[in-house]
Formats: structure tokens, C-alpha cells, sequence
């Protein structure tokens, strides 16, 4: 009897530690056979893309108590260099994560430079999840390198509120990184530069200064208020060059230091700045001793890149 009672005990605590580690059933993992999400999130120089992707996973739960049931999604995030000029079988270089599908950290949000990758957050917010302390993470991936976190502290200067999602990182003067960004909610969508509209306690943007590891959110003084209506914008050394929209299509320009035009050899509406690249509209150009060359081909999004308005590479 002694002997029946123990053994109910020990089964007894084996269910309980089940229990607490939320079941002891059989969980199995599969992994699809190809990679997918493959999408250009940067530009290396005049020829070559930086390509992200990820792995899908499909996850069957059973648990100890309850029914069964299936999780899915995305991991292991890769980058890879794919020619743009030239077409190849695939990418020149690739890289991947051999993370935990529980990772739950955004390490591809954008790009920062030529050869570096931002990320931070979750995957499943755009925020940039700050805890109790005003701290957050931010990751740093350079092409040859695996991904490099930093811890930061949310600071402020002459305002109290910050933008809430934070979309691109440019480089900035003295080594640091512009961070610029939206607010979402309520709606209307509105763009972090015109969030003075608000009221003067809210900010326009950051500067992150990744010695310190702070990231100081601000208002645009005096020097800086030229850059309010910019699609895009980012330092080279001592200068600052903007992307500014015309008043009508096709009448954007490229600026300088806000007084200087740059010339650029084709007319557009929008630009957007890819590491050292330039894309007035859906051209690849580059900034070369102050002049910008465009290089005629044309990327409309996808892995698809058209010259004379014939494809030339497509993966």
C-alpha cells in the first residue's frame, strides 16, 4: 500500500512540473524547405543590393492538458548580396541567423550605411519597445559581421514627447545617427518633423549618439527648420542633403546645406537616400565629388531591375 502511495506522489509531482512548465507534450517543429520574405532592404555601392529573408516555421503543440493546436512563423533572418547589374544565379554573399523561433527582436529594419543593417523592436510592432528604465535595444548588422546589439537611454531636449515609430537611421555629423520616425495614432498618420504641430512638449526627431549610448529626441531650432519638409535627408561629413518635394509633380530637387540645389540628371517627384545610394523616383544614382551619376537602371521594388525599360535582372 506504502509502496502504491509513493508512486502516486512521484507521479503526482512529475504532472505538477508539467503543469508549471505550461505541459509535457510531444511539441515537433517543421521547417519549410526554401527561404521566403525575400525583399531589397539596401544598396552596397553601384552594383550590388542587400536582400533580406527569413525561414518560415510551423510549430505542433500538444500539451499535457487541452487540445492541440499550431503556431507558425518567421525566423532565422538572412542577408544576402545580389548583383543588380549583371545577372548571376544568386546572391555573392549570404549570411543567416540560427536563432530561436521565440526570438522575438526585429534585427532588419532598414538601412543605416552602405554595409550596415538596423534593427530593433519585435517583429510584430514598429515601436521601438522601451521598458520602465527608458531603455531600449538597437542592432547593428555589418555585411561579413552577425549582428552587434546596443543597449540605449531614451533622453530628451527641449521637448518631453517622443516619436513613436521610429522608420529610418541616417547618418548624422560628428559619427552620429539621425533617427527619424512618425506617429501613428491616432490617425492621421502624421511624419515626425510635423509633429510640432502638436504642441511644443512634442519632438521631431532623434540624434543617436551610439559612444554614450543615448538617444536624444528634439525639436528642429533654427538651423535645422529647412529640413521640415524633406522626404528623406542625411549628412556627408560637414553637409546635409535633402531630398525636397516640388510644389507640383516631377519638380522635386536635391539640396544641400538648404540653399544649395544639387543637379540631378533626371526630373522626379520623391527620393530616398540607400546607404551612399540616391533614388530620385525608382532611379539608382550615386553622389560622386558633389555631382549625382545616375547608373540607368531603374528598381520599381521586388527583385526585379530594368534598364531602357527592359529587365536586365530579375531573381
Amino acid at each position: 500500500m506504502k509502496g502504491r502511495i509513493k508512486k502516486f506522489q512521484v507521479a503526482l509531482i512529475a504532472v505538477l512540473a508539467c503543469v508549471s512548465m505550461w505541459g509535457c507534450g510531444e511539441d515537433t517543429v517543421y521547417w519549410a524547405e526554401n527561404r521566403s520574405l525575400y525583399k531589397v532592404v539596401g544598396f552596397v555601392d553601384d552594383s550590388l543590393a542587400i536582400v533580406s529573408s527569413y525561414h518560415f516555421w510551423r510549430e505542433e503543440v500538444d500539451p499535457f492538458w487541452g487540445t492541440s493546436y499550431d503556431m507558425s512563423g518567421n525566423a532565422h533572418p538572412g542577408l544576402s548580396l545580389y548583383n543588380y547589374r549583371v545577372q548571376l544565379d544568386g546572391p555573392i554573399w549570404s549570411d543567416t541567423l540560427d536563432n530561436s523561433i521565440d526570438d522575438e527582436f526585429n534585427y532588419i529594419r532598414g538601412q543605416l550605411s552602405d554595409s550596415v543593417i538596423w534593427g530593433g523592436g519585435r517583429k510584430s510592432i514598429m515601436s521601438l519597445d522601451w521598458d520602465g528604465n527608458l531603455k531600449t535595444t538597437l542592432s547593428f548588422w555589418k555585411i561579413g559581421e552577425k549582428p552587434y546589439k546596443m543597449k540605449v537611454k531614451k533622453m530628451f531636449d527641449g521637448c518631453s514627447i517622443d516619436v513613436p515609430v521610429t522608420t529610418k537611421l541616417r547618418p548624422w555629423h560628428d559619427g552620429k545617427i539621425l533617427v527619424m520616425g512618425e506617429r501613428w495614432s491616432p490617425p492621421p498618420i502624421t511624419k515626425g518633423f510635423d509633429l510640432d504641430s502638436l504642441g511644443n512638449e512634442n519632438c521631431q526627431y532623434g540624434v543617436l549618439d551610439t559612444i554614450q549610448k543615448t538617444l536624444t529626441y528634439k525639436r528642429l531650432d533654427g538651423n535645422l527648420k529647412w529640413i521640415k519638409n524633406c522626404d528623406d535627408v542625411r549628412a556627408w561629413g560637414d553637409d546635409v542633403y535633402c531630398f525636397m518635394p516640388g510644389e507640383r509633380a516631377f519638380e522635386a530637387v536635391l539640396l544641400r546645406n538648404g540653399k544649395d540645389t544639387v543637379e540631378v540628371p533626371i526630373k522626379f517627384t520623391i527620393g530616398d537616400f540607400w546607404g551612399s545610394v540616391l533614388q530620385p523616383n525608382a532611379n539608382l544614382c550615386n553622389l560622386i565629388n558633389g555631382q549625382v551619376v545616375c547608373s540607368g537602371v531603374v528598381w520599381r521594388g521586388g527583385l526585379s531591375f530594368y534598364q531602357n525599360d527592359e529587365t536586365v535582372v530579375e531573381y
